[in-house]
């Protein structure tokens, strides 16, 4: 689009030296020139001084911290205008076309394939899976029937994703206007599962809004998780079921988390540390170790916490 048009869709004065063309969205620290980023977030105002994308949308505030040569365009709303610009870029979700299965693949007859797959040598696809455009499914991977599998999707070699799952759906993402309707943010990005990663049935992995959601080699997903959009899963990681990943998680390698435990969005956690079950955590881990509990705690405080709750208990009944 041309940033005159991005204007007009946003209903934003411009005032335009030249009107150069936007090609697509990204984040502040990852934008290319002919790209549009935005700044709502001030934990993110770091980035603004050495963005390179070619236009930014932030409120007036931060105007002075925008390199030279990159268009602003003002609002009170930045992230409401983002998600509304997003469906212009938003791509077509399914399209017919050619696509590629190796011969050595085993692919059932009831399995829909968008334009442009890629299906790999010894592939195992069953019935009723759905494999949308551009998906590439890497060497010895199984999937097991009525798997739906978003576009741009890339899955690694021997990996096992099972009966159910939801690979690259958009992850739950809205901004919200005045008056209190909920603006859909579509999301751009993609999901890239690295080899020999096994996910269980029920599992859903969000796209990630611009960028990546990575799950890295090795890792193990257990039944009925839910892995938000731009998390990143460390190699080797473990999620036993029910485990719920807000928006832009970190995991370190080997990280370990019991069922029905759940972190809050935007934090890290070290390699090596385990969650124990419903273990929630809201702030980021930076020692490894083992951690329990809502608010989380080492698990050693914890256990002695439940008998100090006990002998209270005891003492007064």
């Amino acid at each position: 689009m041309r940033l005159s048009e991005i204007c007009k869709v946003l209903k934003i004065d411009c005032d335009l030296k030249s009107d150069i063309e936007i090609k697509g969205i990204n984040t502040l620290q990852d934008a290319k020139k002919g790209e549009i980023s935005f700044l709502h977030n001030p934990k993110y105002a770091k980035f603004l001084p050495t963005t390179k994308a070619s236009a930014v949308i932030l409120s007036k505030e931060y105007k002075d911290k925008l390199p030279k040569g990159v268009v602003p365009l003002f609002t009170d709303e930045p992230y409401l205008k983002v998600a509304i610009l997003s469906k212009s870029f938003a791509k077509e979700p399914w399209v017919d076309g050619e696509f590629y299965v190796d011969s050595s693949a085993k692919v059932d007859k009831s399995v829909r394939i968008g334009k442009g797959a890629k299906i790999g040598k010894n592939v195992v696809v069953m019935p009723n899976v759905t494999i949308a455009p551009f998906v590439e499914i890497d060497e010895g991977s199984v999937i097991y029937p009525n798997v739906s599998i978003y576009r741009d999707t890339k899955i690694g070699k021997n990996v096992i994703i099972h009966s159910g799952s939801v690979i690259g759906s958009d992850g739950f993402g809205y901004a919200h206007t005045k008056d209190g309707r909920h603006i859909k943010i579509y999301h751009l990005g993609r999901v890239l599962i690295e080899d020999e990663v096994e996910i269980g049935a029920n599992t859903t992995i969000d796209r990630a809004v611009f960028g990546k959601t990575i799950i890295k080699k090795g890792s193990k997903i257990d039944n009925l998780v839910q892995v938000g959009h731009n998390c990143e899963i460390g190699e080797n990681s473990i999620l036993v079921s029910q485990v719920g990943l807000s928006g832009s998680t970190k995991l370190g390698r080997n990280v370990v988390m019991g069922g029905q435990s759940a972190t809050a969005g935007h934090l890290e956690i070290a390699p090596f540390t385990t969650i124990a079950a419903r273990g929630g955590v809201t702030k980021s881990i930076k020692t490894p170790g083992v951690y329990s509990g809502f608010p989380l705690m080492p698990h050693k405080m914890w256990l002695k916490l439940q008998g100090i709750l006990n002998r209270l208990l005891k003492e007064r009944s």
